[in-house]
């Protein structure tokens, strides 16, 4: 999911009139933040040497400078690892997410977080604010309970209930601030075993909603790159643009009464389904929990290398500047020094002007360009995919070899999970360069990745592993995409298939309805690149 500024500004059109009635009562409608005042900076506590997971990490480390890696496809594996984690800390839990939701996922979860702070581990969960209207009160209950500090990245001050629209209306002319996101995903237990990817905290990312569900990846990490994580985690939790929750919004109240609440309102709804992996994934893994019963971690071992744009990116003066100094410079300079093939998979893709001399050039000195994205029924940003169709017809002319997610084509795919009827999404942002590096992080390839949300990314030099990401991406490839293609002697488009072993082309965008291609090609003359 991205930052909604759209829905937003599509909201705000639909009800024009209530938001300039909201503008011309100025700031008697508006309020400001706190001081961010009396707050206590904290850091990573050292591994204990004690912990179970501690002497795991000890077990099973081949060397002082490798880090270990476990992909993990499946969003059933993904959720039970982090349960796992949960359950098996003994000291600490450093936890950083763009979503957090309030639903049976995230409840099993929280539950699973409240526990372990109860019985003494200490829990720092650091949430984007955007996306918490319907989980802010379960944050602040978790927060009553002693060992569990909660912080939220970049808070809204005002109209805290009433959803992502209503805030921003609320704080109308601080949205310039307010368009700056946290997008980082992390999971780290006892400082020495960790989740990353682009999975947020949500149903959807885990196979467990009715409606859609994303095909993404996570990785579980462990061995030298886990400190580069805590200090990057330490960086975010101690700056400036981040507040505890309860000097954010109403007044917290008595502590033993929060938790009360919240245990009373995790015990009234309906119980979260536990994570339930089966037997083995894709790649012929078993769920962790089988390696942490063992007491060693079976991975594929190899240098990594962590990363993270600085927290006060919103703080920037100028889109350059932040770009400059990005997760997305970081990585895309890597990736354009590709030397035989490149594979990239990203939600949203908008190479942009010097994505595409990149582009070119790789053409020039024979390198094979493989991306994978969402077509444009399958998105649910549909206005970016219209900012990416710009430059299909650039990238095909420079010899890419283009693919776009079918929504439909994923149910039938069951080598990636179970999407039943429910419509599937890419959400993986991965990249494999020569066969041998691999990128796994939160980083979508657009501007609002580049210049405006902040995001965290992992380079692993690894030949198995770059063979297990490839095979799960031919997966989704092959199986759950079509490939686009010029039409012979043409520029027309079209979209190539598979159906009862018979190849079909389509000549439209696949599986969307003529309103939905007419609406987003109007509103696309009115939105540039930078917006998307």
């Amino acid at each position: 999911m991205r930052p909604a500024w759209a829905r937003a500004r599509a909201a705000a059109a639909r009800c024009a009139g209530a938001a300039l009635a909201v503008a011309a009562l100025g700031l008697a409608g508006c309020g400001t933040l706190p001081a961010n005042v009396g707050r206590i900076d904290t850091s990573a506590l050292p591994p204990d040497p004690d912990s179970p997971l501690v002497k795991m990490a000890i077990a099973s480390l081949p060397g002082p400078d490798q880090t270990g890696v476990r992909l993990m496809p499946l969003g059933a594996f993904s959720l039970d690892t982090r349960i796992q984690l949960a359950q098996r800390a003994a000291s600490s839990l450093d936890v950083q997410y763009y979503q957090f939701e309030n639903d049976p996922t995230g409840r099993l979860l929280m539950t699973a977080l409240r526990d372990a702070a109860v019985r003494g581990v200490r829990l720092r969960l650091l949430v984007d604010d955007l996306y918490t209207t319907h989980s802010d009160q379960l944050l602040r209950g978790l927060a009553s309970f002693p060992n569990v500090e909660v912080r939220l990245f970049n808070p809204f001050c005002c109209a805290r209930s009433s959803g992502v629209a209503g805030r921003y209306t609320a704080s109308i002319f601080d949205f310039g601030r307010l368009n700056h996101r946290m997008h980082n995903k992390m999971f780290v237990a006892d400082g020495v075993m960790a989740v990353v990817g682009g999975r947020n905290i949500g149903d959807e990312y885990f196979l467990r909603s009715a409606e859609s569900n994303f095909v993404d990846m996570d990785a579980f990490v462990m061995g030298a790159v886990v400190k580069d994580m805590e200090k990057i985690f330490d960086r975010y939790w101690n700056s400036e643009v981040v507040f505890p929750i309860d000097l954010v919004g109403e007044p917290l109240g008595d502590r033993e009464a929060r938790r009360k609440a919240f245990d009373a309102t995790l015990a009234s709804l309906p119980p979260s389904p536990p994570a339930d992996p089966p037997a083995i994934d894709v790649l012929g893994y078993g769920p962790l929990s089988e390696d942490f019963e063992s007491g060693q971690v079976g991975l594929q071992w190899g240098k990594a290398r962590a990363f993270a744009d600085p927290p006060e990116k919103l703080l920037s003066k100028t889109p350059k500047i932040a770009y400059e100094t990005s997760v997305t410079n970081n990585v895309m300079m890597q990736v354009w020094q590709a030397k035989s093939d490149l594979v990239l998979t990203s939600p949203y893709m908008i190479p942009g002007d010097m994505g595409m001399a990149s582009i070119r050039r790789l053409e020039n000195e024979h390198v094979k360009v493989t991306m994978i994205t969402n077509s444009l029924a399958a998105t649910d940003e549909p206005l970016v995919h219209n900012g990416y169709a710009r430059y299909r017809p650039a990238m095909l002319e420079a010899g890419v070899d283009l693919y776009e997610l079918s929504p439909t084509r994923t149910q039938t795919t069951k080598r990636l999970g179970m999407f039943g009827t429910s419509l599937g999404r890419l959400h993986a942002k991965t990249a494999v360069i020569d066969k041998r590096l691999i990128f796994i992080g939160s980083m979508n390839l657009d501007p609002r990745s580049a210049s405006t949300n902040t995001e965290f990314g992992m380079f692993i030099d690894s030949p198995a592993l770059a063979k297990e990401l490839l095979r799960v991406i031919n997966i989704s490839k092959l199986e759950s995409a079509y490939r686009v293609r010029f039409a012979p002697k043409s520029l027309s488009l079209q979209w190539l298939t598979i159906q009862d072993d018979k190849e079909m082309i389509l000549t439209v965008e696949p599986e969307s309805s003529f309103w939905l291609r007419v609406h987003n090609m109007l509103l696309g003359w009115f939105v540039s690149d930078q917006l998307l």
